[in-house]
């Protein structure tokens, strides 16, 4: 199973200067909930923009083009398919903007933070949601400022009937 993981503003905004927008506690927090122990794929701006390196509890895949490229406390895979081949079954894509862009088309369920603000020296953005391939399965919001809202989207998988 394929997860997205993102943060976005109200723009679908996720990123200025190769850093995320923001850094909300109770985002966060959500964020390791649902990550941990489990397998995460990112491209190398996301690894780089880590500011202790690889996180722990997780196995770590890092995507880049470069092939002699080496990613303390992570394995290196030199594209999407690569990085979802050593995966388990099970996998959270967290970004960044390319990564994103490629995996939406096979994310089994997407855990969206929504951020009840829009940031404006923003430059980077996830990708439009085909919102005819989803269906919203759960939402939970976190009193925070900005305010924010947990969203779980579902993929719609077309059954055959013969």
């Amino acid at each position: 199973m394929t997860h997205l993981i993102v943060a976005i503003d109200r723009k679908g905004a996720i990123g200025h200067a190769g850093d995320q927008l923001y850094y909300i506690k109770e985002d966060l927090k959500h964020f390791k909930s649902l990550t941990m122990g489990n397998t995460i794929i990112m491209g190398r701006k996301t690894f780089e923009a880590l500011p202790k390196g690889a996180l722990p509890g997780r196995k770590n895949i890092v995507v880049t083009r470069n092939r002699s490229y080496r990613a303390p406390g992570a394995e290196v895979a030199h594209s999407l398919a690569e990085a979802l081949s050593i995966a388990p079954a099970e996998a959270f894509i967290i970004g960044g903007a390319e990564i994103y862009r490629q995996a939406l088309p096979m994310a089994d369920t997407l855990h969206i933070t929504v951020i009840d603000d829009e940031a404006a020296n923003a430059d980077t953005f996830f990708p439009a949601i085909p919102l005819e391939r989803f269906r919203v399965t759960a939402i939970t919001s976190a009193e925070t400022t900005p305010p924010i809202k947990f969203y779980t989207l579902s993929a719609l998988h077309e059954t055959c009937d013969k």
